[in-house]
C-alpha cells in the first residue's frame, strides 16, 4: 500500500510548455459546479479573493494510481497539496480569501477524499470539464482517462490576477500562494 501523503523521490519536474500563458485578465466562467458540501457554486458569483487549486485526482490509499503515474510530470502529488491547503487554511482566511479544490473527478470521490483528509473548504467536481474547457486548461491524458493538470488561480473579484503553472512540488505550492497573497495584502495597506 502507497502512502499518498509522502512524495516519492525523483519524480519527474515538469515543464512549463505555457500552457496557462493565456490566463491572467480572463473572467472567471459563470459554470455551475457540485461542492462536496452537496451545494452548487456559481463561480462567476464570489466576490473578492478566491483561489481554486486544480489538481489531477485524490484517491483512496485501496485504490492504485493509474499505471505509469509517477511518470507523468507533475501527475503525483495531489494529496499532499490538498494537506498543505488544509494546514495553512486559517492564514488563507486571514487574507481574506476563499478556497476550492477542483478536479475532474465525481463529487462522490471528491467527499470520500475530503472526509479522509480533514479538509476545511470544499472540492469542486469538474467532471463534465466545463470549467476547464471554459479557460482552455491543459490536461493529462492516461491512456483514455483526461485529469486536469495542476494550475493554481488566484481570482479578484471574478477575474484572474494570478495563476501558478506548472506546480511543484504539489505541497509548496501554498507557500507561492500565501506569499502572493500576503504581498498584495502589504501594498494595499500602503496605498
Amino acid at each position: 500500500m502507497t502512502n499518498l501523503e509522502i512524495l516519492p523521490p525523483n519524480l519527474p519536474v515538469p515543464a512549463d510548455d505555457h500552457a496557462c500563458d493565456h490566463l491572467p485578465g480572463l473572467t472567471i466562467p459563470n459554470v455551475v459546479l457540485k461542492a462536496t458540501n452537496g451545494e452548487s457554486v456559481t463561480l462567476s458569483s464570489i466576490k473578492g479573493r478566491l483561489v481554486i487549486y486544480c489538481y489531477p485526482m485524490t484517491g483512496p490509499e485501496h485504490v492504485p494510481l493509474p499505471e505509469g503515474w509517477d511518470a507523468i510530470p507533475g501527475a503525483r502529488g495531489c494529496t499532499p497539496q490538498a494537506c498543505s491547503f488544509r494546514d495553512h487554511y486559517q492564514e488563507l482566511k486571514q487574507l481574506n480569501t476563499v478556497v476550492y479544490g477542483m478536479s475532474a473527478q465525481s463529487t462522490e470521490d471528491q467527499t470520500e477524499s475530503k472526509e479522509r483528509l480533514h479538509l476545511p473548504f470544499e472540492l469542486l467536481s469538474d467532471e463534465n470539464f466545463l470549467f476547464t474547457s471554459a479557460l482552455n486548461l491543459p490536461l493529462h491524458i492516461a491512456g483514455d482517462l483526461k485529469f486536469m493538470k495542476r494550475v493554481t488561480l488566484i481570482f479578484e473579484d471574478g477575474v484572474i490576477v494570478k495563476h501558478f503553472y506548472p506546480v511543484f512540488p504539489p505541497d509548496k505550492n501554498i507557500d507561492e500562494v500565501l506569499a502572493y497573497l500576503k504581498n498584495k495584502s502589504e501594498l494595499n495597506s500602503l496605498l
